[in-house]
């Protein structure tokens, strides 16, 4: 197994990386609230954690995921209600949406995908238990978790709750016995959906949900908990106390949370009017460019988000898919991870598993891709051969980002046999002829780069 060493939230330290069960490793991933088209803030959080389950897989690990989708939820009722359309329909077309955005962005599946529709027998047992200990309570067919039970409150986002004011996410009501605590179970208003409890008909509260799905598919203790930071408080320290205050047991040994996608240094938000969707990106941009880009800074860190910077983005990703595209053209063969440059994958593995940190692992590539070029001038075959073997498995097999070139080995013998009589006639001097070559290349798409030691072809 690869030593990976990542920040944990819970520690706010850096920590090696020790499974619970050795050689294998459980995560859950907060997942989508289907309501609206899939946007930025999720492609940069999936894709992540995409990177997070291949390093892992590629370490030697059994890597066992579940992401939830809230399918049902205030927004998607109110969103079915704005498009006059049933909120489970509602859900499922953006769910829909989900996976294919997430198919062209090369993110791989979780394990399984349980929803909050499936689970709410197991809800309301796990609320009926929380009752029983006296850590939640009743009211007027709503029950809620009594947070001040819980002593640990806050110790994942390193509050106090005489520090801490209502938040975004924390409901307002003055029935409540304090104005932290949450509902676990919503009493159902006219004309929403519901399910029947001991308390009446209603529908679970947020946090409830992701407690009982990770508990029921990986246990009371589990390796990973992750999402984006904004989940720290309340979601994911919600999550903690109730499934804590429950089990008496840890709930998940380490927190991994992404940074926020900004625009123009202020938090990609609807409210703010700087939303954009997976589908106006893909307008302009690949997707491989786009997850270039999510990659491009530490997963930490906020992701500032324009054209200009995803312009930058393609021409970093382009330079590194040419390196891969001339390989190819000289070598006519396919990529073979088993014969590569070890130390040039050490060097990128001993960055990525130093808290996954993608920027720096993409800057050994570009250290490789640059040598790449000195060699192209050499023509050092044997060696190309390696380095090209070893771009193309670290970008793809790690990083989910595809260098492959347009390139087929038919069309290379082509292109290869234009190169020679073009030569020959630059040779006799019949520079018409040549130039006819050169403008025949240029209309499959790629041109010529004549380099002192001959012609080498590239996109255009």
């Amino acid at each position: 197994m690869i030593p990976i060493h990542f920040y944990n939230t819970l520690s706010a330290a850096k920590e090696l990386f020790q499974p619970q069960i050795p050689g294998k490793v459980s995560m859950y991933v907060c997942g989508i609230t289907p309501y609206d088209e899939s946007h930025l803030g999720h492609a940069r959080c999936y894709v992540f954690f995409d990177v997070v389950k291949r390093l892992f897989k590629e370490s030697g690990l059994e890597v066992t995921c579940i992401q939830n989708f809230t399918d049902i939820d205030d927004k998607i009722i109110a969103r079915a209600k704005d498009l006059e359309e049933d909120p489970k329909k509602c859900a499922e077309r953006f769910i829909k949406d989900y996976f294919q955005k997430m198919e062209l962005l090369n993110v791989g599946k979780a394990t399984f995908y349980p929803r909050v529709t499936e689970v709410i027998p197991e809800i309301i047992q796990f609320i009926q238990k929380l009752l029983g200990l006296g850590l939640a309570y009743p009211l007027d067919g709503d029950i809620y978790y009594s947070v001040r039970s819980f002593k640990d409150y806050g110790k994942l986002s390193k509050r106090t709750l005489d520090e801490m004011e209502s938040g975004a996410r924390v409901e307002v009501d003055q029935r409540k016995q304090d104005p932290f605590d949450f509902a676990l179970w919503k009493k159902a208003k006219e004309g929403e959906p519901f399910w029947d409890s001991p308390w009446g008909g209603g529908r679970p509260g947020w946090h409830i949900e992701c407690s009982v799905m990770a508990i029921k598919h990986l246990g009371e203790t589990f390796d990973i908990h992750g999402g984006g930071q904004d989940l720290i408080f309340p979601h994911h320290e919600n999550e903690i106390a109730q499934s804590e205050g429950l089990t008496k047991k840890t709930f998940a040994r380490a927190w991994l949370h992404n940074g926020f996608v900004t625009v123009n240094r202020e938090k990609m938000s609807k409210s703010l009017g700087n939303f954009f969707t997976l589908r106006e990106i893909f307008e302009k941009f690949k997707p491989e460019v786009v997850r270039f880009f999510l990659l491009s800074r530490h997963y930490r860190t906020p992701l500032d988000f324009s054209d200009e910077l995803l312009q930058q983005s393609a021409k970093a990703y382009q330079s590194l898919k040419e390196a891969e595209e001339i390989s190819f053209f000289l070598l006519e063969e396919e990529p073979n991870s088993h014969f590569i440059l070890e130390d040039k994958k050490k060097d990128f593995l001993e960055a990525l598993s130093d808290d996954f940190n993608t920027e720096k692992a993409i800057a050994e590539l570009f250290k490789l891709r640059n040598e790449m070029v000195e060699a192209f001038k050499k023509r050092d075959l044997v060696w190309i051969a390696k380095a090209r073997n070893t771009l193309h498995h670290c970008s793809l097999e790690f990083l989910g980002v595809s260098l492959k070139s347009d390139l087929t080995l038919p069309l290379i013998g082509e292109l290869k046999k234009k190169l020679e009589e073009r030569e020959l006639a630059r040779k006799n001097k019949d520079w018409a002829r040549a130039d006819i070559l050169r403008n025949e290349i240029l209309i499959k798409g790629y041109i010529i780069e004549d380099t002192p030691s001959g012609p080498i072809i590239k996109s255009k």
